[in-house]
């Protein structure tokens, strides 16, 4: 490729720096819609003849079949997917193949491959959250009068439902496929047609290859179109979120399926067992799926490092840029397919869940709105009794439902026998009517909005 430039081949170690073949085969399949795609406009617009088109045209598809059936071999001394789908494309098709770079740089072909397959990847990314959505609303449907304790500080705070926690993770799954969404449409130009960094004076038609790629329209300057991967950034920005998201409802099933908690049992599909202690089942999948958001977030931070700083248009550094984004978007894919599995096939443990949504006090704030709305306490004030008399059921070692009328008068003499009415953790649920709150009512409405939703 260089011999009219260069006198003397590259050293070994330039060699190996400066090939990307190991891993930019994974765009093989966009390269060669790019290369089809662009012959097409080549030939459309009096470029090329149409049987140069013709044949480079069916060779591209020549070469594809060889690379997803393994019988093509690539080379490392050919750099890179480009070189390697023209140089086999040369030997299948003679002279011909040699008119397909006409108007067209490595650095918009890059570009364009990259953006295709990036948009591919968001499209897995939106349907695998779907799938994993689902997964949640079905739980929620199965549980949306199951109550279970609501946390704050991992302390027990109020009794809320399985439906509405499992709903929590619908919303937040659903702001991460948005991301994705917003993304893929803001990315979805062709870069096709910037050539290297100033356009060509060739009489292209950049209309025609960005339809023909399924973009929206071609970029409109050329030295962005090479020279920018912040769809890439915004991809990677969306993985990071998501993972985190998954870290945490992950963070959940370890603690959950523990001995000490109980409140969940995750299948064995998704256990492991111990190499020396027999009775072990341990939530590996889980650990695994919170560990994820490291290594996708050190690949955001990889790639925004490496664009920091590089001056306008293209430079070699962003052959750097495709590992970290080939690897975060495994992850996640691996990581979503695996959650919406574990969660499909979790079961709740509806008494262990009831026990602890009853600890700690857990219906306090109920006593307390109870004594703004019973009493015309002032709130303030609700929450000093409220204090005091969790404070004298902890000394007791009871619940405040187990304190007798005379002992809660004691601290406020106008608390009548209604207060019992507010203390069960069936009545808390059922009282949070808000939009959005816990009752089941709520939830079911919550429930049947996203079911038609995801239809």
């Amino acid at each position: 490729m260089w011999g009219g430039r260069f006198s003397a081949g590259p050293d070994a170690i330039m060699e190996a720096i400066n090939a990307s073949i190991g891993y930019d085969q994974k765009m093989a399949r966009q390269d060669i819609e790019g290369s089809r795609a662009h012959a097409a406009m080549l030939a459309a617009r009096g470029i090329i003849s149409d049987s140069d088109a013709r044949a480079i045209r069916e060779g591209l598809l020549t070469v594809l079949s060889e690379i997803e059936t393994g019988a093509f071999e690539f080379s490392a001394a050919l750099e890179d997917i480009h070189m390697n789908v023209e140089a086999r494309l040369t030997a299948l098709v003679g002279p011909a193949a040699g008119r397909l770079h006409t108007a067209r740089s490595r650095n918009d072909q890059v570009a364009t491959d990259f953006r295709l397959w990036v948009r591919g990847q968001m499209d897995a990314a939106i349907e695998g959250l779907s799938a994993l959505m689902q997964a949640f609303v079905a739980q929620a449907e199965a549980g949306a009068d199951m109550v279970m304790p609501g946390f704050t500080h991992l302390q027990v705070a109020q009794p809320v439902t399985w439906g509405h926690h499992m709903m929590a993770y619908v919303e937040m799954f659903a702001r991460d496929r948005s991301r994705f969404i917003d993304a893929r449409a803001r990315m979805n130009e062709s870069p096709l047609g910037a050539a290297a960094l100033a356009g060509t004076s060739f009489p292209i038609d950049r209309e025609m290859t960005a339809d023909a790629l399924g973009f929206e329209r071609p970029m409109a300057n050329s030295l962005d179109a090479v020279s920018d991967r912040d769809f890439a950034l915004e991809f990677l920005a969306s993985c990071s979120i998501c993972a985190t998201h998954i870290s945490r409802i992950a963070e959940e099933l370890v603690i959950w399926s523990s001995a000490q908690f109980r409140f969940v049992t995750i299948s064995d599909r998704f256990s492991t067992g111990s190499s020396i202690m027999p009775q072990k089942k341990n939530p590996d999948a889980a650990e695994l799926l919170r560990a994820k958001v490291g290594r996708i977030n050190g690949s955001l931070i990889a790639l925004l490092t490496i664009m920091k700083g590089l001056p306008l248009a293209y430079s070699k550094d962003m052959q750097e840029d495709k590992e970290q984004v080939f690897d975060a978007a495994d992850s996640l894919m691996l990581s979503l397919a695996a959650l919406t599995g574990m969660v499909a096939d979790m079961r709740p443990n509806p008494a262990p869940l009831r026990l602890a949504a009853a600890s700690g006090f857990s219906t306090a704030t109920d006593l307390a709105d109870w004594l703004v709305r019973a009493l015309n306490m002032p709130f303030r004030d609700a929450h000093h009794v409220t204090g005091a008399l969790v404070k004298m059921a902890e000394d007791q070692g009871v619940d405040l439902h187990e304190l007798s009328l005379a002992q809660m008068q004691s601290v406020e003499p106008s608390i009548g026998e209604a207060v019992y009415e507010v203390l069960g953790v069936d009545n808390s649920v059922a009282s949070r009517t808000s939009y959005g709150g816990t009752a089941p009512a709520q939830v079911k409405a919550q429930i049947a909005r996203w079911r038609e939703s995801l239809k």
